[in-house]
């Protein structure tokens, strides 16, 4: 039960219920879980934020589980999954409760992400480019996911990965800013002009005013960690905010650091400013993997 409070006491409440989620929290720690439950029950449900929700459903799964009320203890996890389907419980939860957890997130993931495949193939057929290849791109990541993997290794999820790879590349191919028309013929100048590469610049540069994040989210460690572990990332993103190439610099894991790259080379940033023109731009992003 204690590893259980601590989950509780880390969750936020941010509106003007805070109070009574307040009480729920006191009570469960009390192991008053019927009072708990009542207190929670009591809230409104309808447009609230996502995060207040979330607390809500973990509140009333846990107190739930604490009563013996599985089935009941499922739907709300239920609630939570489909709010938010990469969220997990934390490390220091006790097995049962993590269990229970991936039993409902196996169940459920499938469809979830049959689901953002459908959202994403809708909006290409609207071309809508940009938004399409960026949900292709959660739903290839969403297939990482150890609790997933073993369904996304065969039908029908692992012919929607073939289609959502070849979407997103299309996709991404024709949400890029068309090439400039060709200028007219000249005649050849007698010596020709040597092309020099665009420059990229970084945070030395005082006078750049660096890329600002639109999407750069990193997948889940793949398997069990016992410790955290530290890495780096470095991207140079073009002048359309699009990562041009990732590259490693301090590697995590053979099997992480594969996921990592191919999840930040379909990161979106509004580009780089140096007196007004979008410039190519060199930005390290540190990756923290905590411990299961």
């Amino acid at each position: 039960m204690t590893a259980l409070f601590t989950v509780l006491i880390a969750l936020a409440a941010f509106t003007a219920n805070e109070d009574s989620l307040a009480t729920a929290r006191d009570l469960y720690a009390s192991a008053a879980y019927e009072d708990a439950l009542a207190v929670l029950n009591k809230l409104p449900q309808a447009n609230q934020p996502l995060e207040e929700t979330r607390a809500v459903e973990q509140y009333r799964a846990l107190c739930l589980l604490a009563l013996g009320r599985t089935a009941e203890a499922e739907h709300a996890i239920e609630a939570v999954v489909g709010g938010d389907p990469g969220y997990r419980p934390a490390a220091d939860v006790s097995p049962r409760v993590r269990t229970i957890f991936s039993d409902v997130r196996r169940r459920m993931l499938p469809s979830i992400i049959q689901k953002k495949y459908a959202w994403a193939k809708s909006a290409f057929d609207r071309k809508e480019f940009g938004p399409a290849a960026a949900e292709f791109s959660q739903v290839l990541l969403a297939m990482t996911d150890p609790d997933v993997e073993a369904a996304a290794s065969r039908p029908p999820l692992s012919d929607l990965r073939t289609l959502a790879a070849g979407f997103r590349d299309l996709a991404a191919t024709a949400a890029a800013p068309p090439p400039p028309p060709p200028l007219p013929a000249e005649p050849a100048p007698v010596v020709a002009p040597v092309a020099t590469a665009p420059r990229v610049y970084t945070s030395a540069d005082a006078n750049v005013l660096p890329p600002s994040v639109l999407s750069q989210e990193l997948p889940a460690f793949p398997g069990q960690l016992v410790t955290g572990r530290m890495g780096m990332i470095e991207v140079i993103i073009d002048e359309t905010g699009a990562v041009e190439t990732a590259t490693m610099t301090q590697p995590v894991s053979q099997r992480y650091d594969r996921l990592a790259i191919a999840a930040a080379k379909t990161w979106r940033y509004r580009p780089a400013i140096l007196n007004g023109v979008p410039v190519k731009y060199r930005k390290a992003v540190q990756v923290s993997v905590k411990p299961h």
